[in-house]
């Protein structure tokens, strides 16, 4: 089965790069406000430099941050196993994957443990999963309710190319050793965003549709909130405000971030009326630009915020739907010799084992089919 340069691996390749991409653009001004970055930069739109000036480490000039340091490592995982994950197969690969392996982290320029790196919420894979030996279904509960496991989502999207319902559903089942409540169903939505993408003659209006039709409760209504209000903009420098207004009354961080001390009685927690911004976000800006890979990136990098995260879910699904055409080979160059990596073998193997895992689908199709056949007493 030949499948190097096939849409499938063109598209798998965008959607990784467009993490990757998304995620170093938006660096730089990660948690900053509108109009601190447009005091600072005036608008990004491109790789940039590091908030306080040129530096070999921290975030600027093409390094990522964990949201591609995690989205590679679910791939490698993937990968490594050769079949879809549940919550099992998923916590025993990925605890030695960010616990015990040493990795180059281009932020701090040195070889370390990814688990130093990563934020509380991801630390918490460690902590429940290996310290407190948690049943892996139940491993997210408690967790600090965020867009931990939904920032790295894509690879489950990628293995259920155009199968969205299969890619939420097996999101849902291998981050429940994640991820919690809202935040665990972000990354269900995310997931199937990402294998509609892959879906030949997907559209950004199609994405849309998916993620209102999987997504429940309070994401489903951030969802609908926010595609109203892109709906009525054709530039990401108007939508900023509009869609942090559209998002506000369903965002279940604290106003300021994760430095503020929001009221410290329901940040962050379980809900079922809130929602993650990231991924409602990711996506208006997916469809104010109308798919283009450029301005959603722009979009989500300029709208501040948790923006290295909204940027790398834009740039996933703009780069699933179009393929790897529409993203800067000199972009590609400069993150990858950024950050000392080369996405081509994982994008290969990852469209490689999404037709394999295809196959068997059917196979499997096949033979319940059979069966019924059988059982309903026909030849």
């Amino acid at each position: 089965m030949t499948i190097e340069w096939t849409p499938l691996h063109r598209r798998i390749r965008g959607c990784l790069y467009g993490v990757a991409i998304g995620d170093a653009i938006g660096a730089p001004a990660e948690w900053k406000m509108p109009d601190e970055i447009r005091a600072r930069y005036g608008a990004i739109e491109g790789i940039v430099e590091g908030w306080d000036g040129p530096s070999e480490i921290g975030k600027g000039d093409g390094r990522h941050t964990d949201d591609t340091h995690m989205t590679r490592v679910l791939s490698e995982i993937y990968l490594e196993r050769g079949d879809h994950l549940d919550a099992f197969s998923f916590a025993e690969a990925v605890v030695p994957k960010i616990a015990d392996e040493d990795r180059w982290v281009a932020e701090r320029g040195v070889e370390m443990k990814l688990l130093d790196r990563l934020f509380y919420p991801e630390k918490w894979l460690f902590m429940r999963l290996r310290l407190a030996n948690a049943d892996p279904r139940l491993g997210g509960v408690g967790n600090m309710v965020n867009c931990g496991a939904a920032m790295y989502a894509a690879p489950v999207g990628i293995v259920n190319a155009a199968d969205p319902w299969g890619a939420y559903r097996e999101a849902i089942d291998l981050y429940s050793a994640h991820q919690t409540s809202y935040g665990l169903e972000a990354a269900g939505v995310m997931a199937a965003a990402v294998a509609e993408a892959l879906r030949p003659g997907a559209t950004p209006a199609s994405v849309a549709e998916t993620a209102l039709a999987v997504a429940k409760e309070g994401t489903r209504a951030a969802l609908a909130a926010v595609f109203a209000e892109a709906a009525n903009h054709r530039d990401w420098r108007t939508a900023i405000g509009p869609l942090r207004d559209a998002i506000r009354p369903f965002d279940g961080s604290a106003e300021h971030g994760v430095l503020g001390r929001g009221n410290r009685t329901d940040d962050w927690t379980p809900s079922r009326l809130k929602s993650i911004e990231e991924v409602p976000i990711a996506l208006a800006f997916v469809l104010v630009a109308g798919g283009d890979f450029e301005q959603a990136v722009f979009g989500a990098t300029n709208y501040g915020r948790d923006n290295d995260s909204i940027a790398g879910m834009a740039g996933a699904i703009c780069g699933a739907l179009h393929g790897d055409g529409v993203i800067r080979p000199e972009w590609i160059e400069t993150v990858n010799r950024a950050n000392r990596m080369d996405l081509d073998p994982m994008a290969l193997g990852l469209a490689k084992l999404a037709a394999t895992l295809q196959q068997d689908q059917m196979a499997a199709a096949s033979a319940r089919d059979a069966a019924f056949r059988t059982l309903l007493g026909r030849p």
